[in-house]
């Protein structure tokens, strides 16, 4: 989950927000060990979060080879000027 800074003007929030969905949903055609992934923008002002990104990996090794995947780090680097901070779990099911 990201969260991004109070002080940052909506309309840069919601670009950024927007360009980080479309840059992270079109990575499995470049990244082919993705199994799934999906960009949720919270849509309720009362919460804390903005942005949630679900994904599934076969293996640990894929989850650290997707973080440092250049189209992956790229689109990382949309929410730069606007992010708080980051929250994450890696689980097994």
């Amino acid at each position: 989950m990201f969260k991004l800074k109070d002080e940052a003007p909506a309309a840069d929030k919601l670009a950024a927000m927007q360009s980080f969905k479309q840059a992270i949903e079109a990575l499995p055609a470049t990244i082919p060990f993705i199994r799934k992934i999906e960009v949720g923008l919270n849509i309720n002002p009362g919460e804390q979060w903005h942005i949630a990104l679900y994904s599934e990996f076969d293996t640990l090794d894929d989850v650290k080879a997707y973080a440092q995947h250049p189209d992956h780090v790229a689109a990382g680097k949309l929410l730069a000027d606007v992010k708080e901070s980051r929250a994450c779990v890696d689980y097994e099911a």
